[in-house]
């Protein structure tokens, strides 16, 4: 502990402590909007909650993200799914690309409406008072995790949501086989993540990140530059 000082410690914890919330209302986005679509799976499962107990995945939430924030990269991870049964939409193809983009949805409304706040916050407070500082602070790295998460997930991979966006191209008798395909491409993820960026020499998911979420978060955030 003695090799950091209260700086690096804060850019470690805050960001981890903004992913819990961001990741929760993501996955309990997918639950609503699933539900409202007539499938009551993640409902009769608890997962309709705000309790980040129940969307935790001990990898994905917890040591994932905090690995991330210790080697300097941006923090993000996932949550336990939220289970679901596509046979109860009245439209399969439809109820799979609503249900897949909800979370994304939730984190970029979240992010959008977090710097906002950051904004009248910049305008109208006391940026060198501790209190209202560390509040700036918080906001920003909250909307800029949310858009991380956002732009994640809308990669078109399995278990991603933005594999959904797939689902509408598919005929109707591949669909099960896709979704055994979904079980097991979680190796193909980690492969992008961690042995692309040795092989390459640089990170494809870390120029995507910047080229989306970092440029976003830049055009949010444009007054402080």
């Amino acid at each position: 502990m003695s090799g950091f000082n209260i700086a690096q410690i804060s850019q470690i914890l805050i960001p981890l402590l903004c992913f819990v919330p961001a990741i929760v209302l993501h996955e309990l986005a997918h639950g609503f909007v699933a539900n409202k679509l007539g499938d009551p799976t993640a409902k009769r499962a608890g997962r309709l909650t705000l309790n980040p107990l129940k969307h935790v995945d001990p990898f994905g939430t917890v040591i994932l993200p905090i690995a991330l924030a210790i080697f300097g990269g941006p923090v993000f991870g996932y949550a336990k799914p939220v289970p679901y049964n596509p046979s109860y939409f009245k439209n399969l193809k439809v109820g799979e690309v609503l249900t897949g983009l909800a979370g994304p949805a939730a984190n970029l409304i979240l992010a959008l409406f977090t710097a906002l706040v950051a904004y009248v916050l910049f305008l109208f407070g006391n940026l060198q008072s501790n209190a209202v500082g560390w509040a700036f602070i918080i906001l920003y790295y909250f909307a800029f995790i949310n858009l991380i998460l956002m732009f994640f997930n809308l990669i078109p991979l399995p278990p991603l949501d933005g594999s959904s966006l797939i689902v509408p191209f598919l005929p109707r008798s591949a669909l099960p086989t896709w979704y055994q395909i979904q079980r097991y491409a979680l190796p193909i993820l980690f492969i992008i993540m961690f042995i692309l960026p040795m092989v390459l020499h640089f990170s494809p998911l870390g120029v995507y990140i910047q080229a989306t979420a970092g440029n976003l978060m830049n055009l949010l955030f444009s007054y402080l530059f």
